[in-house]
């Protein structure tokens, strides 16, 4: 009889997330009244609050994702089986079990064996090490992977530039002296949609207090909820604000990755002023230079090309900003972020405190390079009081 069969899955289904022998169950060929909703997601998920089953709905322009207790959880797949979704796989581990809904009303029960431990979707791919694990329930609540742990489509970049970026990270609080035991307090100055703030809290652990800064409310609002719901409050936590605002006393670390123009400088200008003992800035767009910017005569002809100009203004930019650092007391390392494949703007400035603010020597050299380009004024100079004609 139809219904047995459909009855036989859900118990199937129920079985599988008493044991927790399952990694995944999806659904497809949705039917009910949200044309815009295509599939939900499955799986379970270990939070400080105990197992819980996250769903995720795929929308055609958005992602939501929601945890529920397994019985509540249960409660909701019920009526969702062989109602609004018409087709749903089950994998166990040991076995697919797919049960399709026919145009007649009737169901198809099948099943095929799946090997031991064989990652899900077919995939051959053996699992690579990385400092975030791909299956992170932040990830999937951001919409950066899927269910099976894979980028989204679009995502790749994204999911490369997190674990790059964890990597890196992780080696400059070693050499900052803040990858031991204690306590690490963190803020990200313009936070965005938290990609690299989440994985920053996710790196740390408890021993963290992240805080991320950003302007537009309605990214806060998700980033905190997310927080919530993935078990990372009240140790990250997300506060609308802007750089000249947000609270930097007794910070450790600084952060500020694609802050624009001179709001780079306004962030590392706080970190120094705080005395963070790391600064890490990925800097975006550099205008404030380029009206500024003499032409030597030897490169009035290149510099006919507006290619070249805004090389030079990011060049001239970046440079000042490191030799300022260094002046500050810091120990500077410049070098390139992700792929160009990812952004055109992948320069990173790391700096780790490293002794007492610099003397007239170095002033005079920074005044210097700022004479050859015909600088007289700029943003973190002014923010540090170094007068640069």
């Amino acid at each position: 009889m139809p219904k047995d069969v459909r009855e036989e899955f859900l118990a199937l289904l129920q079985d599988a997330v008493k044991t927790g022998a399952w990694p995944k169950l999806t659904l497809s060929r949705h039917r009910g009244a949200d044309a815009s909703l295509k599939n939900l997601f499955v799986r379970p998920v270990s939070l400080k609050a105990g197992p819980r089953l996250s769903f995720l709905w795929r929308h055609a322009t958005q992602d939501i994702a929601k945890n529920h207790t397994f019985e509540e959880g249960l409660a909701l797949l019920g009526p969702l089986i062989g109602g609004d979704f018409l087709e749903a796989h089950l994998f166990t581990g040991s076995q697919a079990i797919q049960l399709e809904c026919r145009p007649d009303g009737t169901y198809r029960l099948r099943r095929s064996p799946q090997q031991a431990g064989a990652p899900a979707e077919g995939s051959h791919d053996r699992p690579k090490a990385h400092p975030i694990p791909a299956d992170s329930g932040w990830l999937q609540a951001l919409g950066i992977t899927g269910p099976t742990g894979k980028p989204r489509e679009g995502m790749a970049p994204k999911y490369r530039q997190i674990q790059k970026f964890t990597e890196l990270l992780s080696h400059l609080l070693a050499e900052a002296a803040l990858s031991g035991e204690g306590p690490v307090r963190v803020t990200d100055m313009g936070s965005g949609k938290g990609y690299l703030t989440f994985a920053v809290s996710a790196l740390l652990g408890e021993r963290s207090r992240v805080l991320g800064i950003e302007a537009r409310p309605e990214l806060v609002e998700l980033c905190n909820r997310v927080a919530s719901e993935q078990g990372f409050a009240p140790r990250l936590s997300f506060a609308a604000g802007t750089i000249a605002e947000a609270p930097v006393d007794g910070i450790d670390v600084l952060i500020a990755l694609h802050a624009c123009d001179t709001a780079t400088d306004d962030a590392l200008a706080r970190g120094i002023a705080a005395g963070a003992q790391l600064i890490v800035v990925a800097p975006c767009c550099h205008k404030e230079l380029r009206a500024q910017l003499g032409t030597p005569e030897v490169l009035s002809g290149p510099l006919r090309h507006g290619i070249f100009q805004e090389r030079q203004a990011e060049f001239a930019t970046d440079a000042l900003r490191s030799e300022l650092l260094e002046w500050a007391g810091y120990r500077v390392k410049v070098f390139e972020f992700v792929s160009t494949e990812h952004t055109p703007k992948n320069l990173m400035i790391a700096a780790v405190k490293a002794r007492p603010r610099g003397d007239s020597a170095a002033a005079e050299r920074i005044r210097s390079l700022a004479r050859f380009y015909g600088v007289k004024t700029q943003a973190l100079a002014r923010g540090l009081g170094l007068e640069l004609a």
